[in-house]
């Protein structure tokens, strides 16, 4: 066995996890959003991982949908003032914007790791 095999590694793990979709071990952050140059451990280069809206989206889609469905339960199931339904919806968007966002910016990068994803080039 080689010195540079990496097993392969499920992309969902290790982007959850924040570590680099190659070896499992090395941080993929710096800061809350921000990645690394390249994997402390193993050395991938993440220059080339490049998530763009795709985390955003899917958080807002998630978020909205959750919070939708939290004010339309206070405001009518529970006869919750519209200013209060409003409010709790609103504060527990931002709480779980904060809290999926980076998860899934992992998941994004290791899923481009892990299929290869390029840019795309005319022939």
């Amino acid at each position: 066995m080689s010195e540079d095999y990496y097993p392969p590694l499920s992309a969902s793990q290790t982007g959850l996890a924040g570590k680099c979709p190659r070896c499992g071990r090395g941080a993929l952050f710096e800061g809350y959003l921000g990645l690394k140059d390249h994997c402390p451990s193993c050395g991938l280069d993440y220059s080339t991982a490049d998530s763009g809206d795709g985390p955003a989206v899917f958080v807002m889609f998630i978020t909205g949908f959750v919070g939708v469905a939290v004010a339309f339960i206070l405001r009518f199931g529970f006869d919750a003032p519209i200013v209060v339904a409003f409010g709790v919806s609103i504060l527990l968007i931002a709480l779980l914007t904060a809290a999926i966002l980076r998860p899934m910016k992992g998941v994004l990068v290791a899923l481009q790791y892990k299929n290869k994803a390029q840019e795309g080039r005319l022939e």
